[in-house]
């Protein structure tokens, strides 16, 4: 742990880092490979809507049946024409799911599950889900989901800019079709579970994301009064001096999830864990993968299409080209205006990262007035 710390210090002081922004076209590459993946799994094998969705009937068997869970899901599909999900419960008991079963069609049902499984008809409970309580749980998904992301732009919008609210924007976007792109291709049953999970992953995403733009937005304070960094410089330096922190958050809550997922669902056998746990898990790892690869350099390609970016980076590489003309370290060539400029304040830390360690300048008095002797 205290490497850990320490390479999240480095990272924060721009000792050592990674290039995030200038690589962020293999991003973008990836993630629309990924979400083209994921539109075509949703169109060819679409989603498995759940009973709560579809309307049907689920019927719970007495405890400690004999029957398998192969066996009861064949009588089921047989008896009612419909493919039918069954589940061992801890108890034993058997909880069988039919989706597109109306109240006449159910009794019958019942009757034949009580002659398939050799259990007396009245020991077998039946509950009815109507589809127009389906069609009004996914009407609210749909209005909750979209009051979300229209107060999500707003409060991005007053907060930061409206640059930022559409970087975060098209984040979520992204993070929400990934997820229901894997479910579809997976197969997992779509219950209100799963909407709750999606909902939950996208304030994950979004508190990655805001964390990356907080420092983004106090590291760029008056970036047009200096000449040493671009705005996508100081936007890669916001990533690397939050990296760390993104990981560990992302760690932390991944490490509970995957045991919903793996361990309850998959060798415990407890499916209707599935419903929630695996949009947390896809969703967690693909918010965390939106706020470092896909918003951040979003910005900052927004940000440089500005005239006063473009005109800063201008002046930026024309500073360079002057220092190493003469020999100088691009990184030691200093920005002669801001010390003519004694209301000129540069951001401390705001320091490109670059792979491996620098050679860091003489630290100088930053603020009113200079010290003296000669300028670097």
């Amino acid at each position: 742990m205290g490497k850990l710390g320490n390479l999240g210090a480095r990272l924060h002081h721009g000792e050592i880092g990674y290039d995030f922004v200038k690589n962020r076209k293999l991003w973008y590459g990836i993630s629309i490979l990924i979400t083209i993946t994921a539109i075509v799994g949703l169109a060819v094998r679409g989603l498995h809507m759940g009973i709560e969705f579809q309307g049907g009937a689920v019927f719970t068997t007495p405890k400690n049946m004999s029957a398998s869970v192969s066996q009861a899901e064949t009588y089921a599909e047989e008896a009612s024409g419909h493919d039918a999900i069954v589940q061992k419960l801890g108890d034993g008991s058997l909880r069988i799911q039919i989706s597109g079963t109306d109240t006449a069609k159910s009794d019958s049902i019942k009757d034949q599950l009580s002659k398939d499984l050799d259990v007396p008809a009245e020991k077998i409970n039946a509950d009815l889900v109507g589809p127009s309580w389906g069609d009004q749980i996914a009407n609210k998904a749909w209005q909750g989901l979209g009051i979300f992301m229209v107060l999500v732009v707003i409060y991005l919008a007053i907060a930061f800019e409206w640059r930022m609210a559409i970087a975060a924007f098209i984040a979520l976007v992204h993070d929400i079709t990934i997820t229901v792109g894997i479910y579809a291709l997976v197969g997992f049953e779509v219950t209100p579970g799963t909407v709750i999970g999606l909902l939950t992953i996208l304030g994950y995403s979004l508190y990655d994301t805001v964390v990356v733009f907080d420092s983004l937005k106090e590291q760029t304070k008056d970036i047009t009064k200096q000449t040493r960094w671009t705005y996508a410089e100081i936007a890669n330096r916001s990533i690397n001096s939050t990296l760390v922190r993104s990981i560990n958050t992302t760690v932390v809550a991944l490490l509970p999830v995957g045991g919903l997922l793996f361990i309850g669902g998959g060798v415990l056998g407890a499916g209707m864990l599935n419903d929630i746990s695996l949009s947390l898990f896809v969703g967690l790892a693909a918010g965390a993968y939106s706020s470092i690869f896909i918003a951040t350099p979003l910005v900052a390609d927004l940000k440089e299409a500005e005239p006063q970016m473009k005109a800063l980076k201008k002046r930026v590489l024309a500073k360079r080209a002057q220092a190493a003309a003469k020999g100088e370290p691009a990184e030691n060539a200093v920005d002669e205006e801001r010390y003519a400029d004694d209301e000129a304040d540069e951001p401390d830390d705001a320091a490109p990262a670059v792979v491996g360690p620098r050679n860091q300048p003489a630290s100088r008095t930053r603020g009113r007035g200079r010290p003296s002797g000669k300028r670097r």
